[in-house]
Parts: structure tokens; sequence; C-alpha cells
């Protein structure tokens, strides 16, 4: 799992994208989130799945969603809205889909 994100919702160009998150690290991944939930208060997490493609061998897919999840920062009260659209890239390894991948999210 890799996470690219751009700089804003419509730095479609991903020239301009940042690498998040890089190979999915169980410790890594769990410091990054706890930090968050630690200095932020998480006020909404919403979800539209818009589309779901499974390749025609049936071991690959991808997911269309719609996100709004707005953060509220526990000191600072500052707000942190990650809204758009993402796209979340599947494999099936053996028996179980995995996700490797996801776009941040994007205005369209």
């Amino acid at each position: 799992m890799v996470w690219p994100w751009p700089p804003h919702p419509r730095a479609h160009d991903p020239m301009a994208w940042v690498m998040v998150l890089g190979r999915y690290d169980p410790d890594r991944w769990a410091r990054g989130w706890q930090d968050l939930f630690d200095t932020h208060i998480l006020i909404h997490n919403r979800r539209e799945i818009k589309r779901i493609v499974v390749s025609r061998e049936g071991d690959g897919a991808f997911a269309v969603v719609d996100i709004d999840t707005l953060w509220r920062h526990k000191g600072t009260g500052a707000e942190q809205r990650w809204q758009g659209r993402t796209c979340k890239m599947y494999t099936l390894a053996g028996t179980q889909w995995q996700m490797i991948a996801q776009t941040g999210a994007l205005e369209y």
C-alpha cells in the first residue's frame, strides 16, 4: 500500500503530488494515525462509493469514493478537511482482497 496525495483538491497533475505514506509499515502507519487522533477531533467522516470496477480476470479492482472528512485541532481549533474524490486500488492476493494504493482527494 502506498498513498500519494495532492497538495490541494485541484492538483490533478501528479507532478505536484507528495508521498504521504510509503509502503505499508504497521508501526509507522499506526504512529501517524495515532498522532492525528491525539491532536485532532474527528467531526465527521462521510463516504459515498460511486463506482467499483473489477478486472476481467477478477484479480484487480478499483473503487471511486467521494469523501468528506473534517478534523478539528484540539489545541488551536483549526479545521482540516479532506474532501473530494479518491480512487482506491486493490489486488487479489490468494483469497483476500488487499488495497495497494489510494489517490488523495481531488475535485472534479
